[in-house]
């Protein structure tokens, strides 16, 4: 048998060698905080020719930079920089920055909203059900088969054929189409100018832009004409774009003069312009020469300038005033991408249409809408992307004279509430808030029947929460907007303006009105439960209320807060808005809290998210329900109150039994409550302390068992064992231990990680290593023998079934050494305060120190057994290895003094190099730390030893 004999040791004298020596440092000349020292590298050229230069080094300090010395003072950054001509570079960068500063004071910034951000919107918005014409190209075979020799003039010739080809009607109808198909043949429009461009067939090209452009004057479907623009005028940009760049203005610099341009590209540009003066109708002749508007800059320095004027003047040949406005619509586009600076042709399109906008109400426009069914509400809202659009473009930057102006020639107008909507939509917000009281006014006098007013108040809204109006008016302000929402009768109609108005009320008012703002909302949506409709409207209210009110005190104290809760009957709507509530509680509460009323709505706020879990809930949902519970969890105290806080956690977990990570957190919640305890009473329980203590290990000892997680079991029982020793429950702690115990061969041989499977052995390692720390201080129980935690331990550990290629069993066993070593000294490395654990319960008696040995041979016994197993060739390897470990513990823990130990590790040692698979590089080292030891005082004998232990080489 192999006999353990542990050597005693000294912790105090070992901890004093073992700490790191001070060195006494003086912070005057150097401090590792001190910022470093660069030294400056100063290069100036010799002569023009030459190649070398001479380097002058100054340091502001003594202390030497080291990157400096290695480049001996010189920088090749600043050689680099030397080496260019300093006049060159300096004059190229004085021009690329006027250049780009004028470019800046004419372009249009990002603070412009593009066009392509409405797109969207507009076509979502604007659409139909009824059915769609298109008229489509359908291409004529004419002057293709063509020699290769024709004459120019024949080729001329040709063309004008197709051209005049197509004002005979080449072309089909294709009707009753529905939104989506009309949709996909413009699409296959904007393709096919594509695919006609790339293989050079220009005519070809025009004749498909020409066809689109005609689509426009067709208002057969009105309500669906502005997304019917919205298509075509892709098209027309497609067209603008290769025309453009086919006139090679694509590789000419922004600025540049027609000077520059070569006269075959001047002539190109001429070419397209003849074509496009051809066409013979209006519109299509309107849109595709603003579609290639740019090429104007190839002819002359005012050639744009002298253009927008005369489209302009062309739009009033338009007949039909939607038609027009949109025409007007994209010459304002189209001029604010090619000369944003031009603002008059700009403001000479808005005028001319006021001068127009009288034909909304005249006969034609009358008639017209009475045969397509349409309401004149419903007529003017396809105004609104059009006014809006160009109202944008004048107010960019404009002056606020202008601006008023503008809002004056409104005035003027009769029946303006559609322009008034457009000028709320497109002016400054600061402009709009300053002269909210004019707005309301004009409101006011708008006539009902046209455009509905409380859609011109919620245009109002949304300025006013982007800008404050002056202080005096803000309270007439809600009143005067209020009144008339108040008095609307469509549920959604008023929901989308109550809104908008919620952010102003939060904004600039106190609780009261808030509380009546909601209570009023409430009062509208539940009838005929309108609320079931306007679920994002409703979300939205409350992202604002949360967003202005975060002190949670004041916003439960809203009496009509939680019956507005009440409305989201639609639980994923409802657990969106409680996880709403609950983030801004997370992000916003800095102290804890135990205020009944926050506390009470949150946990109803909490018990709804937690209802909403069931067995199709995707675990990420899980998570972060968990996470936000937990956040609360954490921000509830009840300071000294340590009971009602108890009952707070036993209430919670009552609460949320469904959500594994709330009950973990429960867990440790309790026991730093049982620690608190602890601190406030300095270990010293009254009967009183003594009896909450145990309340709360009970408290986590009948929650652990309904965890599924295993490891989470195991260490929630390990740790709360901790906390009841550490608050003197020597029986409950044994119950928390023996669970542990008991629960060990229950581990899986693959748990789930990260939703990943993986071996547990390396996770039972390192439960097991934290186990036998806490039982070296665990005293015996006086009914249950000698050290019956960490027998029964190594039963299990026997019993349990390891890995053939698995080594963790003995590195478990070689651990259980180190343990069994630790409790054979007189006196323990560490202790739990006011609990004796075996050494002073013991006392070094003989007969605890004999059982010690038994297990300890037993358990060698088994390391060895495992060593032999390992003899056959493929696990060569792993023995070399585990001798080694087996070594290092004999090393550590074993008193070498005595001959058989001593035998043994140098048979280990011996078999670690046997079969050449031994790291030299740790025996070398392993050799001269133990040669080092012998030094210390009483480890002589560990010099013959080092004598024993030959170094095999690897040849």
């Amino acid at each position: 048998t192999n006999a353990w004999h542990a050597r005693s040791r000294n912790y105090v004298s070992e901890s004093e060698v073992c700490k790191l020596e001070s060195v006494p440092l003086d912070f005057g000349d150097y401090h590792p905080l001190k910022p470093i020292t660069v030294t400056e590298s100063k290069t100036k050229k010799m002569n023009r020719k030459g190649s070398t230069s001479s380097t002058s080094s100054s340091s502001s300090s003594s202390v030497m930079d080291p990157l400096s010395s290695v480049l001996d003072g010189t920088d090749p950054l600043s050689l680099f920089a030397a080496a260019a001509d300093p006049v060159t570079t300096t004059a190229t960068m004085d021009s690329t920055r006027k250049k780009r500063d004028k470019d800046d004071s004419s372009a249009v910034g990002s603070d412009f909203e593009p066009w392509s951000s409405k797109r969207g919107e507009i076509l979502s918005r604007y659409t139909t059900t009824e059915k769609l014409s298109i008229n489509l190209y359908m291409g004529s075979e004419k002057g293709k088969a063509t020699t290769t020799g024709s004459a120019v003039s024949e080729k001329v010739r040709t063309r004008l054929e197709e051209l005049d080809d197509l004002e005979e009607g080449s072309q089909k109808e294709l009707l009753n189409l529905t939104q989506q198909d009309y949709m996909n043949r413009i699409e296959e429009l904007n393709q096919s100018l594509k695919d006609a461009w790339s293989s050079d067939q220009k005519v070809k090209a025009l004749k498909i832009v020409i066809q689109c452009s005609k689509l426009l004057s067709d208002t057969t479907v009105i309500q669906f004409y502005p997304s019917k623009f919205v298509l075509i005028t892709d098209i027309l940009d497609t067209f603008g774009k290769s025309v453009t760049i086919s006139g090679l203005l694509f590789f000419l610099p922004d600025n540049f003069s027609p000077e520059i341009v070569n006269d075959t590209a001047k002539e190109t540009c001429l070419n397209w312009f003849f074509k496009i003066a051809s066409i013979r109708e209006l519109i299509p002749r309107f849109y595709v020469e603003a579609a290639i508007l740019k090429c104007n800059k190839f002819l002359s320095k005012t050639g744009i300038s002298e253009c927008l004027p005369r489209l302009t003047s062309m739009i009033r040949g338009i007949g039909d005033p939607l038609v027009a406005v949109y025409a007007r619509a994209y010459l304002c586009r189209v001029g604010m991408e090619v000369a944003p600076q031009l603002k008059e042709s700009l403001n000479k399109n808005f005028f001319d249409f006021l001068l127009t906008f009288k034909q909304i109400h005249g006969d034609t426009v009358q008639n017209q809408l009475v045969v397509q069914c349409v309401e004149i509400p419903l007529y003017l809202t396809l105004y609104s992307p059009a006014i809006d659009w160009i109202l944008q473009c004048i107010a960019y930057h404009a002056p606020e004279v202008l601006l008023t102006e503008m809002m004056e020639r409104c005035k003027k107008l009769g029946n303006n509430a559609l322009l008034l909507n457009s000028v709320m939509s497109a002016f400054r917000a600061e402009f709009i808030a300053a002269r909210s009281m004019d707005f309301i006014a004009m409101i006011k006098e708008c006539d009902e029947s046209g455009f509905p007013k409380h859609l011109l108040f919620r245009s109002l809204g949304l300025n006013l929460a982007l800008a404050d109006p002056p202080e005096n008016d803000r309270l007439q302000i809600l009143n005067e907007a209020w009144k008339v929402i108040t008095k609307l009768k469509n549920p959604q109609d008023y929901i989308n303006c109550a809104e908008v108005w919620v952010e102003y009320t939060c904004r600039h008012f106190t609780k009261r009105e808030v509380n009546t703002v909601l209570a009023d909302v409430i009062k509208h949506m539940t009838p005929d439960r309108a609320f079931e409709d306007a679920y994002p409207q409703l979300q939205s209210i409350i992202q604002k209320v949360i967003t202005y009110i975060y002190d949670f005190s004041l916003l439960f104290s809203v009496e009509k807060f939680l019956p507005f809760l009440d409305m989201f009957q639609k639980e994923s709507v409802r657990v969106e808005v409680c996880k709403c509530i609950m983030e801004s509680f997370i992000k916003h509460q800095q102290e804890s809290t135990k205020d009944p009323v926050i506390l009470n709505a949150l946990l109803h706020i909490c018990k709804t998210m937690h209802d909403s879990v069931n067995a199709l809930t995707l675990e990420d949902e899980k998570r972060m329900l968990a996470a936000l519970i937990n956040g609360f969890i954490k921000m509830v105290s009840f300071g000294r109150d340590f009971e009602q806080q108890l009952s707070f956690y036993v209430e919670a977990r009552s609460m949320f039994c469904n959500l594994e990570p709330v009950l973990v957190q429960l867990i440790h919640s309790v026991n730093q409550l049982a620690m608190e305890t602890r601190k406030v009473m300095k270990g010293n329980h009254s009967r009183k302390t003594a009896a909450f203590v145990r309340a709360c290990v009970a408290f986590c000892f009948i929650t652990i068992p309904s965890l599924s997680g295993i490891f989470t079991r195991l260490n929630l029982y390990l740790h709360s064992g901790q906390v009841a020793l550490a608050n003197q429950c020597l029986s409950q702690a044994d119950a928390f231990f023996k669970a542990a115990v008991s629960l060990v061969p229950e581990v899986p041989k693959m748990i789930s990680v990260d939703g990943k499977m993986r071996p547990s052995d390396a996770f039972l390692l390192e439960f097991l290593c934290n186990f036998f720390s806490t039982l070296l201080v665990v005293p015996d129980h006086p009914e249950q023998g000698v050290l019956f935690l960490v027998r029964g331990l190594l039963n299990v550990i026997q019993d349990y079934t390891w890995e053939d290629n698995n080594d963790d069993k003995v590195r478990i066993y070689t651990n259980v050494l180190h343990l069994l070593s630790a409790m054979t000294q007189e006196t323990y490395i560490y202790h739990v305060d006011k609990v004796d654990s075996n050494d002073t319960l013991y006392g070094g008696d003989s007969k605890f120190l004999a059982e010690i040995n038994k297990l300890c041979e037993t358990v060698i016994a088994q390391i060895l057994d495992h060593l032999k197993t390992l003899g056959k060739e493929e696990t060569l390897k792993r023995q070399s290895q585990l001798a080694l470990y087996f070594f290092n513990t004999i090393l550590a823990h074993g008193d070498l003094r005595n001959n058989k130990l001593n035998q043994l590790s140098v048979n280990l040692w011996n078999l670690a190099q046997k079969h050449g698979f031994a790291d030299t590089k740790t025996m070398v080292k392993t050799l001269e730390y133990i040669k080092r030891q012998s030094k210390q005082p009483g480890m002589s004998h560990l010099t013959d030893l080092a004598l024993r232990l030959p170094l095999q080489s690897r040849t």
